[in-house]
């Protein structure tokens, strides 16, 4: 089944530095084409991540950011494939002593590919998008407060924040700027990016072409076409048959044997942020209890599952923080698995012969397989789970916007999103007035030492509440043609920039 996978946006500052060309790889790549390139080879990318539809504030989901970021639009700054933010459309930035008013200037020379030359009335066009009340944006609860935005003349953006924000700028890499003209994007794009879409055949493939009149250093390749498929043995079967040149991200383990065992193509390891949460509704009972939602961490051998799909791939984490994070600590000690003390919290909770709860599962892999195991391991503590197979639809209506229900599981993609444990009504209902406090601290702090300090101390803490129980890391596999180069290998919050392939 295809893959949606949520991406929710934590807050963090990371700080920006000197501008490196868009066409640029902008992180980290791989591959050594076996010929020389050629600029205008179209570069064919498989995927099982088609948009919903193209308006990332739209519910457009994990397929948009991936062919449309950095790729069709740009933002102010720039969140390379290894984690550093750079000014983009941005030549920078000047911070009042108080903290709380931002001034952008924007670049000279940048168009729109309708023609439409940038201005600021854009930005401020574009972050209000994102911040309106019919926004469907997961990066929207991630930005403070904003008191106003002005703009003074067509190069300079004033932004008032109400609070400090240590992770503001950070935050505006992921706003697309659009064309304040533009109306709905949904089926359609004005941006500024070395590529604009040619056609999107939906079902089937999405397709971008050169933008001749870009700002910046122009794409490496004569354009892109993203293939959609909805299984993993027919994405691998059409890069073993040279239908496409590289896969965004390999879902299926067994396959890998054949691409690393053939020296036409490259399995390259990056680095994943997505974890992979069994995610308690922490507003109702029996998960209202921490005792319970330890039992139950402990109850689960999370080493047996992930070796079971992902053999020796993936990593355990014990939290929700990566080893990327910059407060990442390891926690997978705190809640080990172990059946008799999983018994003895059952019991100390008031619920020594278990209990029964819904699991509401979404149906694409490995979300059912990884539900039946749940079942399977809570069935030796005595707790009965019901799964309940729904779409990436249904999840979103009844688990994200309506908080129906008791347990699910789900995939959160992006970096740095432990703050989420601040926000008591967030799906999962966690609410820990302390973490609140250090979450909001954190936001406020002079210094990234300090954010990272109290950064810490939530980490440990919510690990110490079983506030969910984080499953596994998953690994982040590219494969591709050995024809290739200068792919991004990390996907770093699902985005894929092409600009800087290379194709022999």
């Amino acid at each position: 089944m295809k893959k949606q996978r949520i991406a929710l946006l934590g807050a963090t500052l990371a700080a920006a530095v000197a501008l490196a060309a868009c066409g640029s790889s902008g992180g980290s790549s791989a591959g050594t084409p076996a010929n020389a390139a050629d600029a205008n080879a179209v570069v064919q990318v498989g995927s099982l991540y088609e948009p919903q539809n193209l308006d990332n504030t739209g519910g457009g989901g994990q397929g948009v950011t991936e062919a449309f970021n950095g790729n069709v639009y740009e933002g102010l700054y720039r969140l390379t494939d290894d984690g550093k933010v750079e000014p983009l459309l941005a030549t920078g930035n000047t911070v009042s002593a108080d903290g709380l008013t931002y001034t952008f200037t924007l670049r000279d020379g940048v168009k729109f590919h309708s023609g439409k030359a940038l201005t600021s009335a854009d930005v401020k066009y574009s972050i209000e998008k994102v911040l309106a009340p019919d926004s469907k944006s997961a990066r929207k609860s991630s930005f403070p407060e904003i008191k106003q935005i002005t703009t003074p003349d067509p190069k300079t953006v004033t932004v008032t924040l109400a609070t400090r924000s240590i992770s503001f700028v950070y935050n505006l890499s992921y706003v697309w700027i659009i064309n304040d003209q533009s109306g709905s994007i949904a089926s359609k794009e004005d941006g500024t990016g070395p590529y604009q879409l040619d056609s999107w055949k939906r079902g089937s493939t999405l397709t971008l072409k050169k933008f001749a009149d870009y700002w910046g250093t122009p794409a490496t390749n004569g354009g892109v076409v993203f293939h959609y498929f909805t299984d993993g043995s027919a994405l691998d079967n059409a890069l073993l048959t040279n239908a496409v040149d590289v896969v965004t991200s390999e879902q299926n383990p067994d396959a890998l044997p054949q691409f690393s065992d053939n020296p036409a193509y490259k399995v390259n390891d990056g680095k994943s942020t997505t974890k992979l949460l069994l995610a308690f509704n922490d507003r109702v009972a029996p998960f209202n209890n921490t005792q319970v939602r330890k039992a139950i961490s402990s109850a689960i051998d999370n080493k047996k599952l992930l070796q079971s799909i992902w053999g020796d791939h993936g990593t355990l984490i014990g939290s929700m923080v990566p080893p990327t994070d910059p407060w990442y600590t390891d926690l997978t000690g705190v809640n080990p698995y172990n059946v008799d003390t999983a018994k003895q919290l059952l019991t100390q909770a008031g619920y020594p012969n278990g209990f029964s709860f819904t699991l509401d599962t979404p149906n694409y892999d490995p979300h059912p397989t990884v539900a039946t195991f749940v079942k399977s391991e809570l069935a030796k503590v005595g707790i009965t789970v019901n799964i309940n197979v729904i779409t990436s639809d249904q999840w979103y209506t009844k688990v994200y916007q309506n908080k129906d229900f008791q347990a699910t599981l789900q995939e959160h993609v992006n970096d740095r999103d432990i703050v989420w444990y601040g926000d008591p009504t967030f799906y999962w209902g966690y609410n820990n007035p302390q973490v609140t406090d250090w979450v909001k601290q954190a936001e406020q702090a002079p210094t990234e030492e300090q954010q990272t300090e109290l950064l810490k101390k939530v980490n440990q803490q919510i690990a110490q509440d079983a506030a969910s129980d984080w499953l596994y890391l998953y690994p982040q596999i590219v494969v591709a043609s050995t024809k290739i180069s200068g792919y991004p290998v990390n996907g770093l919050n699902s985005q894929f920039f092409a600009y800087g392939i290379k194709k022999g």
